[in-house]
């Protein structure tokens, strides 16, 4: 009953750029990546970070949580993390002569699951239900996450030593993957320049709270989005289910993550209305993780990202008004 008003008050686009403004005191020339970021945030959604090493990947989790002031835990993930170091565990007290719950670092708002492919497919799986589901079960007991519930998961695609690849089902639970990239000569002298005296993330203060996030993440439902948008993200994921040199195309939740994701964006441009270029600007890092390219293509050097910018350029751009 008292989330309605919430909704109509809340300006994401203000939001947005509190929040984006915020982490460019740490994070130098990222500010494509720090609105994406946003983006799937406010559609609810769950982000991995993937690059080469030290490009910042974890700092800009670390300045995006402070940020936001919610409640923050970072788990480095190592071939020997058991699920129950994500999850928690029961343990025997002995004064009470009964079992008690221990909360694991999954029990905050925002969970930071550095290289998370070094952590072993069952440890992995640990995070299956409580990404898709908001709740996590330990010893039959379901325990339901305190919202907002958001993990950034970084990886490096080049350290192959000691790695277990994501399994295809839990690559689909992600609403993004993007990298960040090396900055350029000027951006790393800026850099250089923030580091002289502190680690700039130090420094960084709240500028939202969880209750703003989550009226945000409830005032982008209200975005309008036209049939023939529609119908244009779904042709999008359906022409990836067909292609000729993908073995797998985009899931149903592909669909619903374009969907939500092209709200927020419109939102964050601040408009109560999706164009078709808010769809465009978020097809890449929603689509290319979901897609599986068959084996004879990776032979010809094809990828994902080329076979995703490839439908997007055959489709008809579909013209609406803004009523």
């Amino acid at each position: 009953m008292n989330s309605k008003p919430e909704t109509k008050t809340i300006d994401v686009a203000e939001l947005t750029r509190r929040v984006v403004s915020n982490v460019e005191h740490a994070i130098v020339g990222k500010r494509k990546q720090l609105v994406l970021s946003m983006v799937a945030w406010l559609a609810d959604g769950h982000l991995l970070l993937e690059d080469v090493p030290g490009v910042a990947k974890t700092m800009l989790a670390r300045a995006l949580a402070k940020s936001l002031g919610c409640r923050f835990k970072r788990v480095q993930c190592t071939p020997d993390l058991l699920p129950s170091d994500i999850t928690g565990t029961s343990i025997f007290n002995q004064k009470t002569s009964d079992f008690e719950f221990r909360a694991g670092p999954i029990f905050s708002q925002i969970l930071l699951a550095d290289e998370i492919n070094r952590a072993t497919p069952r440890t992995q799986a640990a995070l299956l239900e409580a990404m898709a589901e908001g709740r996590v079960t330990v010893d039959g007991t379901t325990h339901v996450l305190r919202k907002p519930f958001l993990v950034i998961a970084t990886q490096n695609p080049v350290d192959h030593e000691g790695t277990f690849p994501l399994p295809e089902a839990q690559l689909d639970r992600f609403m993004m993957r993007f990298s960040l990239g090396y900055p350029s000569t000027d951006e790393e002298l800026r850099m250089l320049e923030l580091l002289q005296f502190q680690h700039p993330v130090d420094g960084l203060k709240s500028v939202a709270n969880a209750e703003e996030l989550i009226a945000a993440q409830r005032a982008i439902r209200n975005v309008h989005v036209d049939l023939k948008i529609r119908q244009y993200a779904l042709q999008i994921v359906q022409d990836t289910r067909g292609h000729k040199d993908l073995a797998l195309g985009a899931s149903p939740r592909a669909t619903i993550a374009l969907f939500r994701c092209a709200q927020a964006m419109a939102a964050i441009r601040g408009r109560q209305y999706v164009e078709p270029d808010d769809v465009k600007r978020i097809v890449a890092p929603v689509l290319n993780h979901r897609v599986i390219v068959r084996p004879e293509s990776r032979l010809r050097k094809i990828t994902a990202e080329q076979i995703v910018e490839d439908i997007l350029a055959e489709i008809a751009v579909p013209t609406i008004s803004a009523e």
